[in-house]
Order: C-alpha cells, then sequence, then structure tokens
C-alpha cells in the first residue's frame, strides 16, 4: 500500500492510499459520511488488486485528510478535491466509485469538469442530493437524519450514541464487534463541525446526473435503512445505468456482500 498527499480543493490536504497492478484500469474510490478510506478494504485487499489499479481517497474532513472548519459547503471544492487525485496521480480515464455522500461528490466533478477525463461511475447505496432536495421526497430516512444531527454534537454522552447508531444503520444484520469498531473508529476520526457542515448542504445534483452518457453500475441493497429509493430515484433519471439490487443487504453492498460486489466491479471496470 502506498500513501500520498495530494493538494485539493482550497490547498487542502488530502491523503489518498493506492494498491494494485499500477498498469491496470484505475478504480477512484470515494466514501461516504463520516467514513474513510479504509472502508474499501474488502476491495483494496481482494484479487481486484491483481488486474486493477485501487486508490482509495480521504475526503476532506476525513480520515488523515486536513480537516479544518468552513470549508465543507461548496460544490466546487468537492469537484476540484477529485480531479485533484486524478490530475496528480496521473489516472487515465478512472472509474469512479462513489458510497452514499459519494454520489454528490461524483456528480459534483462532473458538473463542474465533465466526464471526458473518466470512464464511468459506480453508484454505491449513493445519493444525488442532499438537505432539503433530500428529505422533501422522503429519500432518506427520519432514523438516520436523528442520527445525524446527534452526531453534530461536542458533548460525548450526545454524540457517542448518534454515533453508534450511525454505523449500524449502514448494514442490515448486526455487524460483528470487529466490524463495529473498526467503522465507529472511522467514524470518531470525523470532527462534529465537518459532519455538521456537510450535512447542511442543500443540492440537488439530479440534473446532473440526467445528462451523465459515461457507463454507470448502480449497487443498492434492497434492506438499506438510511435511502430506501434512492436506487429507483438513480436509475429513473439515468435510463443508460445498469441497476443492480442487493436482496437483504443494506446501506453498505460493497462491505455486506463483497463477493457479488468485487465481481460486478470487476466486470464494469473490464468493460468500460
Amino acid at each position: 500500500m502506498k500513501h500520498e498527499t495530494v493538494i485539493g480543493g482550497g490547498g487542502l490536504k488530502l491523503h489518498v492510499a493506492e494498491a494494485g497492478n499500477p498498469a491496470g484500469k484505475p478504480i477512484l474510490f470515494i466514501h461516504g459520511f463520516s467514513q474513510c478510506g479504509l472502508a474499501w478494504r474488502k476491495q483494496v485487499e481482494s484479487d481486484l488488486a491483481r488486474d486493477f489499479r485501487l486508490i482509495a481517497m480521504d475526503i476532506r474532513g476525513h480520515g488523515w485528510s486536513d480537516k479544518p472548519p468552513g470549508v465543507y459547503g461548496e460544490s466546487k471544492l468537492w469537484a476540484d478535491d477529485v480531479r485533484a487525485v486524478i490530475a496528480t496521480l496521473g489516472l487515465e480515464r478512472p472509474v469512479l466509485s462513489g458510497w452514499s455522500y459519494g454520489g454528490v461528490i461524483m456528480s459534483d466533478y462532473v458538473d463542474r469538469h465533465g466526464e471526458d477525463d473518466i470512464a464511468g461511475t459506480s453508484w454505491v447505496g449513493a445519493v444525488s442530493r442532499l438537505g432539503t432536495p433530500l428529505v422533501q421526497d422522503k429519500l432518506i430516512s427520519d432514523e438516520f437524519l436523528a442520527a445525524a444531527v446527534g452526531s453534530f454534537s461536542q458533548a460525548v454522552g450526545e454524540s457517542a450514541p448518534a454515533l453508534q447508531r450511525l454505523v449500524r444503520l449502514c448494514v442490515h444484520d448486526d455487524p460483528s464487534p470487529e466490524d463495529s469498531c473498526f467503522f465507529l473508529g472511522c467514524t470518531t476520526l470525523v470532527p462534529p463541525h465537518v459532519r455538521q457542515g456537510m450535512m447542511s448542504r442543500d443540492v440537488d445534483n439530479d440534473p446532473v446526473v440526467r445528462r451523465m452518457r459515461k457507463p454507470m453500475l448502480l449497487t443498492y441493497g434492497d434492506a438499506d435503512d438510511i435511502v430506501p429509493t434512492m436506487g429507483r430515484h438513480v436509475a429513473g433519471l439515468a435510463s443508460h445505468a445498469r441497476l443492480s439490487i442487493y436482496p437483504g443487504v443494506g446501506h453498505a453492498p460493497f462491505w455486506e456482500a463483497p463477493e457479488r460486489f468485487n465481481r460486478e466491479l470487476r466486470d464494469f471496470r473490464a468493460s468500460v
């Protein structure tokens, strides 16, 4: 595993980890809200590494990336982060694989920088909206919203239970103690001001998704307790996309069903 620092939007330092075949087609993994690039370890440490160049970034405010206040509300900054990783690492038309909040980050990128420099996008429990546009059509669960608001607190007695609830909502079945501690460790690296800044955004990137033309793979669990109808919503925006629904799987198909996820991602990346 190789670790690098990339200067993203507004000069923020982003931590990026790279593994796999340096000559292979690249896949850039973009994790979700209050997690980090280590969430993709079942992909980075799998046989995908034999054939593909695998890059997992810590998005701004997460993992080992910089976490200053006040830099989470502008779509341009998020888009420029992705562009900086692609340019700095010399990624030749990567597939962007975005989990959850990563859907907005991917569509922020496409809105600002177009699709010419990517091969396609992999949407994994991913959202195209944030804030009021996401809530108004009941595309996100009230239970997640309550836990997210609780995670903004600086008081450990309030934030700790909220963070535990966020982690539990990510998967359908009860996670093992090891998995629970792993994800909880990732989320506690994220300061409350980052979570609040991210969730304070009002974004509707549906028009961006409608005009996307590069191949799209949509991967969603049918037991998702966070965005239960988002897969069908995104599929309705992009008629050319392939929708893959995982029965009995929650918000993290790449973690809950890694064998199937890796096989489908392999086929998608090879085909584009």
